[in-house]
């Protein structure tokens, strides 16, 4: 079971299943500094899944902008100028909507590296005494 954001996100995009059944991803309190863990190898994982879904956002902004750039009134009268005007909004609509996504998926891959810096560091740290010298 997928508990707290980093998990619901989890399993909005890729749906219940990603993490498997071995592992679970634990949620914290929902007062804005929520919490979750997973062991090294579900977080890189998690990451990966993350940048293929960043690769993806970016790859539809070029197709958006190459559909922007490519409008043309299909006459020269004023309906169809207006026709051309309105593809042209809706586009840029859906450029800002792309950017949002972008930007809150870099965000977010950015603190899952830094979830992902502190578990090997930790890991690290609790292993030293036990360490033989």
């Amino acid at each position: 079971m997928i508990i707290g954001e980093a998990g619901q996100a989890v399993q909005a995009v890729w749906g219940g299943g990603i993490l498997g059944e071995s592992g679970r991803v634990y949620g914290g309190g929902g007062g804005g500094g929520g919490r979750f863990e997973m062991d090294p190898d579900e977080l890189a994982s998690v990451i990966g899944l993350w940048e293929d879904e960043l690769d993806k956002i970016v790859k539809d902004a070029d197709k958006i902008l190459s559909i922007m750039t490519s409008v043309e009134a299909p006459g020269q009268d004023s309906v169809s100028s207006g026709y051309a005007s309105t593809t042209i909004d809706s586009l840029v609509a859906l450029q800002t909507q792309n950017d949002s996504m972008r930007k809150y998926v870099q965000e977010y891959i950015k603190k899952l590296k830094e979830a992902q810096t502190k578990t090997v560091a930790t890991d690290q740290g609790m292993a030293d005494p036990f360490r033989t010298v």
